[in-house]
């Protein structure tokens, strides 16, 4: 078992810095967000979700609140089992209230959450089944697709995908609807998916979240910095380069970098990687949606758009949609 698990542990790191060295040799720079979650990031991610001006989190979290009893009605509506299965579950501390509606009910299904991070799936293995006694889950831990795949595997009954957090807008539009289109080309007739989408607004405030005033999101970014110095033997000094957002309301496109405040060169991995004074990594994107360009998405792709779900403010929308 345990060498299983190195072998997994070599393999990750390996795709580690090979995805790594892509990004930072090719003009121009960019990292992969999916990098972000290690121990330290997922604690800064939980901070950042706490942060007044991160609006993203208290809405979603008002949706499923407040509106899980409805969700579970649009899921058992078909009277049959399933499986729910979650992209990027993170604490599931949204979907834990879909999940206990579900109980309620005697519903007959199981709880795939997919997440990137070990520690993530590891904690709700442990923590949901004492929170919802006979609560039948499994964990996934690794990529998207890779994972859904597995799940889709382990039964043959219909699938309900959770894809919430906004994950969506990690992918500009073009990634998304190839996202999306994947998605469908998984599932089958019948299946659903709930997909959450932060919503086109005030562009100040849109801002204000990805470039808080206490630096939180700042230190998200810059610990990816860290995590390549620890784990692919880096030598990033972490005070040469500086957090910058920006949004674009015409495109909806929030943007973060990492802006190389001097000419220098890092090495990573026995690679020498340059930097033009203020070149800047692109770290990731936050792509925030009319209800219009939500619903071309979903026809787009293959999918018939079943209901919306929104918070009070109307910030954010989870989008309820069923492969035709």
């Amino acid at each position: 078992m345990d060498t299983i698990k190195t072998e997994e542990r070599v393999t990750v790191l390996a795709q580690f810095r090979k995805d790594i060295l892509a990004g930072l040799q090719a003009e121009p720079k960019f990292m992969q967000a999916k990098y972000f979650y290690d121990q330290a990031g997922d604690l800064l991610f939980q901070q950042i979700m706490k942060m007044d001006e991160y609006y993203l989190t208290n809405a979603e979290m008002e949706i499923f609140v407040k509106q899980s009893g409805d969700i579970a009605n649009l899921i058992a509506r078909e009277s049959s089992s399933f499986d729910l299965i979650e992209l990027g579950a993170g604490d599931a501390t949204k979907s834990i209230h879909l999940l206990t509606e579900l109980c309620n009910r005697d519903l007959e299904f199981s709880y795939f959450p997919i997440d990137i991070s070990a520690q993530m799936v590891a904690h709700l293995e442990d923590f949901l089944p004492r929170q919802l006694p006979g609560l039948s889950i499994k964990g996934l831990n690794g990529d998207y697709f890779e994972m859904l795949d597995k799940g889709i595997a382990l039964s043959n009954r219909r699938k309900v995908v959770l894809f919430m957090g906004g994950n969506i807008g990690n992918m500009d539009v073009e990634e998304a609807k190839e996202f999306c289109r994947k998605l469908n080309n998984s599932l089958s007739k019948g299946d659903l998916l709930i997909i959450g989408f932060d919503l086109k607004k005030e562009p100040k405030q849109i801002l204000a979240a990805y470039n808080d005033a206490k630096g939180i999101t700042a230190a998200f970014n810059l610990n990816l910095l860290s995590r390549i110095n620890r784990e692919l033997d880096g030598d990033f000094e972490l005070q040469n380069f500086e957090h910058y957002a920006c949004y674009d309301p015409e495109s909806g496109a929030c943007k973060s970098y990492l802006i190389s405040l001097k000419a220098q060169a890092v090495h990573i991995a026995g690679e020498t990687i340059h930097f033009a004074p203020f070149e800047a990594i692109y770290m990731e994107i936050s792509q925030k949606y009319s209800l219009q360009e939500i619903e071309a998405i979903a026809v787009a792709t293959g999918f018939h758009g079943k209901h919306r779900f929104f918070d009070a403010q109307k910030y954010f929308v989870d989008a309820v949609w069923l492969v035709d």
